[in-house]
């Protein structure tokens, strides 16, 4: 907790550390690529990994694991550790992987398209927007979703993505799907966060598990997970005001 009420948000070091990060996808060589994935295979060969790049240890490369965590490994790809990096600035922890993150997540909502979410606009003027990774069984999710009106009361719209913390498949899966396969979606997600009776109908076409994998890729880890769109991911349930002071929306301005 001392070390996460330590991160700051963007600033001077986000944007050395992300060019760092953005320069080094094209600089790992694909011997060394081929031999960290094939060390961590001789390991663990029922999981799938991706270099990602060189990470700001020095020696050390970020790997992705499918559907998994990070992982910072040697170039000899003989040792590795998980968890957050810190940089030690001056008076300052600062995270180097949620800075990383934090600007992904950035450019991947400006250029997103939306039509494989469900939304929920204001009435009038769009002020700000907020993406919410739910899963219809997380009680903070349906508390978030009953104060749907007052957000958007604020200006703000609301788009939905699917993260079924259950996992795929699950039950949760089941009923969330339902809800992206339904001729009126927004009505539906309502109903079932509602606990109102809906019967199953999952498509095979459904887009929750390209959701769930996305979320996992950005730091999502629980729900509801806001990402704003600047990149700030805010985890957890929060008053529709709070939200609309984070933004710098108040009443006056709906």
């Amino acid at each position: 907790m001392l070390f996460k009420n330590l991160v700051i948000r963007l600033g001077a070091v986000l944007a050395v550390v992300v060019t760092l990060s953005s320069s080094a996808l094209s600089e790992v060589p694909v011997a060394v690529s081929d031999l960290i994935v094939a060390q961590l295979k001789s390991g663990r060969a029922d999981l799938d990994y991706e270099v990602i790049g060189k990470s700001a240890i020095a020696g050390f490369y970020e790997v992705q694991v499918q559907n998994g965590p990070i992982l910072y490994v040697s170039a000899d790809g003989k040792h590795f550790f998980d968890g957050s990096p810190y940089l030690v600035e001056p008076g300052r922890f600062v995270n180097i992987r949620d800075m990383r993150l934090t600007e992904e997540r950035r450019q991947l909502f400006a250029d997103r398209d939306t039509a494989d979410m469900i939304i929920f606009k204001p009435e009038g003027a769009t002020k700000a927007i907020m993406n919410v990774f739910t899963d219809v069984d997380c009680g903070y999710c349906r508390k978030l979703h009953q104060e749907m009106a007052e957000l958007n009361s604020f200006g703000i719209e609301v788009r939905y993505l699917a993260y079924p913390r259950a996992g795929i498949p699950s039950a949760s899966y089941n009923k969330i799907a339902t809800a992206w396969c339904a001729k009126d979606q927004r009505e539906t997600l309502t109903k079932i966060k509602r606990r109102e009776v809906v019967k199953t109908s999952v498509c095979a076409d459904n887009p929750v598990a390209d959701h769930y994998a996305l979320g996992q890729r950005i730091g999502v880890t629980g729900t509801p997970a806001i990402i704003l769109m600047d990149g700030t991911l805010i985890p957890g349930y929060q008053p529709a005001e709070a939200f609309a002071q984070i933004l710098g929306l108040t009443a006056s301005d709906s």
